[in-house]
């Protein structure tokens, strides 16, 4: 149900918590300890983690943005075929996979990432990699240029993309689409040329 994770940024002080001081000292300071060296536990040689300035409970990296976990994000791999972002408010975890933008009126950026007209126009600037998937770093997101919107217009797409979200239709994307499309004023030409972009 629990997993211990000792950010540096929090400053534990792990005396103040003993009985997690004796469960990882039961995995043996020799492998929690981050020196880099090598120990000779049983005959068994065994290196301890990388060094670092940290204590050796902590975690090795210093995780300042641990918060930002809990915070409305978009969360997205750093190398997929699809391109698919996906609007979470439930706090949820990843790993070094992937990727997540904190900020302001994130329902609609998810609604913008996941567009048709997102992928028509931003596709290739991520570059392409092997078996034809991408690589969606923050480099290349920064150069890309989003409309800006109201809270109000932000909380249409909050209600939107949780509906799609809990219960995929291409009648609901559609919807999603125009709305982006009329925000951005393109044309009926220009919605043909774009077309549809499905994510799977």
């Amino acid at each position: 149900m629990y997993l211990i994770a000792t950010f540096p940024s929090r400053h534990y002080d792990i005396e103040q918590y003993p009985a997690v001081k004796e469960y990882l000292l039961s995995f043996g300071i020799e492998r929690l300890e981050q020196t880099g060296k090598e120990h000779n536990v049983n005959g068994e040689k065994i290196k301890a983690r990388k060094k670092t300035s940290n204590e050796w409970f902590e975690t090795q990296d210093r995780i300042s943005y641990w918060e930002d976990f809990s915070k409305p994000k978009v969360m997205y791999p750093n190398m997929t075929k699809f391109m698919p972002f996906y609007y979470d408010e439930r706090g949820f975890y990843q790993n070094d996979k992937s990727f997540m933008i904190t900020g302001t009126h994130v329902p609609y950026l998810a609604a913008f990432l996941n567009s048709s007209l997102f992928k028509f126009c931003f596709r290739d600037n991520f570059p392409e990699l092997l078996g034809g998937t991408r690589e969606l770093r923050k480099i290349f997101f920064d150069k890309i240029p989003v409309k800006k919107i109201s809270d109000s217009v932000n909380d249409t797409f909050r209600c939107k993309v949780n509906k799609i979200q809990s219960n995929y239709t291409k009648e609901q994307t559609l919807e999603i689409e125009m709305l982006l499309f009329d925000l951005y004023n393109l044309t009926d030409k220009e919605h043909k040329v774009i077309g549809f972009i499905a994510i799977t």
